[in-house]
């Protein structure tokens, strides 16, 4: 590629308006390179994060203490993986947790502690209430099932206000919380709990009636949008530099065309007569 002549018709390159459109096209294409890099790490991330969840999902059952036991925090890679667990239900310590909305409804997800034996127990999320008739109201809740019962579900690590976006807070009325917290809900309970919780799909035997099931989780697209962005990041680098080459051919054109008029409208010199 040719060198552009500075001295001649390329010289208003080096004006102080040309020269802050460089740097500000120096600046734009590694801005967009690093936020296109961001979004392909956060595509491959998301993508990876979508099949572990799905293949978590489609699983076949295991029990739960090959997983997950007492003082044992859920790890993130057993997000939703399905589980099975057996024991009884400690209805006397049941809670409710607030503002779960579901199918467009306001309502409460129903948690009763499932003791295993060896005192220890795991908070089983039953499924879903609608609300009452106010805020304070106490929900209606479908009892739990006496006796020995075998849960199936997914297993979900405690929820704090980092993870979950809800922000916890002191005076609620008595039997309800706003997190899952295995940690905070087992304090003062005369058993130890998994450090995690059993999201219910299936019960055996199945009770007469039980809370609505909590819908699967929604896997999502796997990142295609954040793919699409990172693509779109790095086309806007083709069309800076596209740009900015357009801008200089179109001075270079009108200064060359303004040159030529220039010179057509000076008469050419006579020669005096003797």
């Amino acid at each position: 590629m040719a060198v552009p002549n500075l001295e001649g018709v390329y010289r208003f390159l080096l004006t102080p308006r040309w020269l802050a459109l460089h740097v500000v096209v120096l600046l734009v294409i590694p801005a967009f390179v690093f936020l296109g890099r961001w979004q392909f790490g956060r595509f491959e991330e998301r993508s990876a994060n979508s099949e572990r969840v799905t293949a978590n999902i489609e699983a076949a059952p295991m029990p739960l203490e090959r997983l997950a036991s007492a003082g044992q925090q859920v790890g993130e890679d057993d997000r939703f993986r399905r589980v099975t667990v057996a024991g009884t239900y400690d209805a006397a310590h049941e809670l409710v947790v607030r503002r779960r909305p579901q199918q467009g409804r306001n309502g409460y997800y129903v948690l009763t502690p499932l003791v295993t034996g060896g005192g220890t127990a795991v908070i089983v999320n039953r499924g879903w209430v609608p609300a009452g008739a106010t805020a304070d109201a106490a929900p209606e809740v479908p009892a739990a099932p006496a006796g020995q019962v075998t849960v199936t579900g997914r297993l979900r690590p405690s929820e704090t206000e980092e993870n979950s976006g809800i922000t916890d807070r002191p005076g609620l009325p008595a039997g309800q919380v706003l997190l899952i917290d295995a940690g905070k809900i087992g304090q003062g309970l005369p058993y130890s709990l998994v450090g995690g919780y059993v999201e219910l799909t299936e019960q055996q035997p199945t009770p007469a009636s039980a809370p609505a099931p909590v819908p699967e989780p929604d896997v999502g697209a796997g990142g295609g949008l954040n793919l699409a962005y990172g693509v779109q990041w790095w086309l806007f680098i083709g069309i800076a530099v596209g740009g900015w080459v357009l801008l200089i051919r179109r001075e270079v054109a009108e200064r060359k065309a303004q040159e030529a008029k220039g010179t057509a409208g000076v008469p050419e010199a006579t020669t005096p007569a003797n």
